[in-house]
């Protein structure tokens, strides 16, 4: 079970052809104090309200941080608050932070995955036309690595999924068992 609706969370176990429903956890999300603890925090109140009672399934929940110097960048509200975002990042090495939990058989497990993300010095020609993309709506950093958003970037150190939205490795560092669901994957599963 994942406790999103992201499609790019979704894409990534798609990939893999783990077998999986979506249970969109509503949870309000808590936006101040120190980004990993917050990601690991967030993660794990999505887990909590995806998970059933009694069900034999795994829940992954997952919530993603983008950070400069301690500052917490969120999904824009607008447009201004996108560009505004992207000048701050221009040039400059962020932090993409996802805090990662799986709920199985009664147990917790969770880790932080940490990339750094360097963008290029972005002028007002490239801020203009990735704006025009709208690509930057609902995404944390006002980006999207995997589209028109990697003409920000010029590099990347770390898990390239976790900028994605899942960090797929260290989703298989705490859930192992993970590539073992392809395997048992029922009929009508996504």
């Amino acid at each position: 079970m994942l406790a999103s609706a992201s499609p790019q969370r979704c894409a990534i176990l798609e990939r893999l052809g783990v077998p999986f429903s979506v249970r969109p956890a509503r949870v309000g999300e808590l936006t101040r104090g120190d980004p990993a603890r917050l990601a690991a925090q967030n993660a794990l109140r999505k887990a909590r309200a995806a998970s059933r009672a009694g069900a034999a399934e795994a829940v992954i929940g997952c919530d993603t941080i983008v950070c400069l110097h301690g500052v917490i960048y969120g999904k824009p509200a607008h447009e201004r608050a996108a560009r505004a975002t992207l000048q701050a990042l221009s040039g400059a090495t962020h932090e993409v932070l996802s805090g990662v939990v799986v709920l199985v058989a009664g147990e917790e497990r969770s880790a932080v995955a940490r990339t750094a993300v360097t963008f290029r010095a972005l002028d007002d020609g490239l801020l203009d036309w990735y704006l025009a993309t709208s690509e930057w709506r609902g995404r944390a950093g006002g980006y999207a690595i995997q589209g028109a958003g990697a003409a920000l970037v010029r590099g990347v150190r770390g898990e390239y999924e976790n900028v994605v939205g899942l960090p797929l490795a260290t989703l298989l560092d705490i859930y192992p068992e993970l590539p073992g669901q392809m395997m048992r994957a029922p009929s009508g599963a996504r």
